[in-house]
């Protein structure tokens, strides 16, 4: 097992009987939205899915993207890529920047005084327009041989990352565009040798959001936590899926082995 992985932990659960806000974060909103059973064992129950691998060479490219942008901010200049792809905006220079990347420590965060849960997440970057209103921007890093775009279905989860901090920004007074963009890095393979160093082709890719729906999820998953009862298996789920198919499997080599044994 891993040593960051606590199968049955004991803290940060939902208590309805409690006064006290619950910080419940972006990802877990989405995971509601994904799975309302997994949702509900994580943040009632304290039972969370096993993780992913993480992604370190993400992690890389999220960290030099974000210096590169920021040597710009501190000058108030355009990123070359802006210019390239058409962007009238500069990077947004704001004293609490680094604490709105801090997912983990710090967030943009809001107290959704209905349900009293404190909404959080963590962005990668803010830039500007001549209107002063704020954009919301993401970094995406894959490599892949096709053109990176955000048609495929299981990017619903991006444009909804996006959507929740359009949100949360307006929610703390800003002006938001309705328009972020994604800075999709996609990892160039084609090279004819390594030398010791990976090169992206680097596309920005707009998209106009559509937080209406926050709300209603923030309701539904206090409504879900709430309950006394588990939600029913998700269909589409494939942790659901697979623990369900481990149980029918394990019961019926039980009673297998019970007959044998008789």
């Amino acid at each position: 097992m891993s040593k960051y992985y606590n199968p049955q932990r004991k803290g940060n659960l939902f208590n309805p009987l409690s006064g006290a806000p619950y910080r419940l974060s972006r990802a877990r909103l989405d995971l509601f939205l994904n799975c309302p059973r997994c949702f509900y064992l994580d943040r009632r129950l304290g039972i969370d899915r096993p993780p992913g691998f993480p992604f370190s060479l993400n992690s890389a490219v999220d960290k030099l993207l974000k210096k590169e942008f920021d040597i710009l901010r501190e000058k108030q200049e355009q990123h070359p890529l802006m210019k390239k792809f058409g962007i009238d905006a500069i990077p947004f220079k704001h004293p609490r920047l680094n604490e709105w990347r801090d997912a983990l420590r710090g967030g943009i965060t809001y107290l959704h005084k209905p349900t009293n849960f404190f909404i959080t997440g963590g962005i990668d970057d803010l830039w500007v327009n001549p209107k002063g209103q704020l954009i919301i921007v993401d970094y995406k890093a894959t490599s892949k041989d096709e053109e990176v775009n955000l048609d495929a279905e299981w990017q619903i989860g991006y444009k909804r990352q996006m959507e929740i901090y359009q949100w949360l920004f307006r929610k703390n007074n800003f002006e938001v565009s309705d328009t972020g963009y994604f800075v999709y890095c996609n990892g160039n393979t084609e090279n004819e040798k390594f030398d010791a160093k990976l090169e992206f082709d680097i596309k920005i890719i707009p998209y106009k959001g559509d937080d209406t729906w926050v709300e209603k999820a923030i309701r539904d998953a206090y409504e879900c936590l709430s309950r006394d009862v588990v939600p029913d298996p998700s269909s589409d789920c494939d942790f659901c899926n697979y623990t369900k198919a481990a149980k029918n499997v394990t019961t019926g080599l039980k009673d297998l082995l019970t007959e044998s044994s008789n």
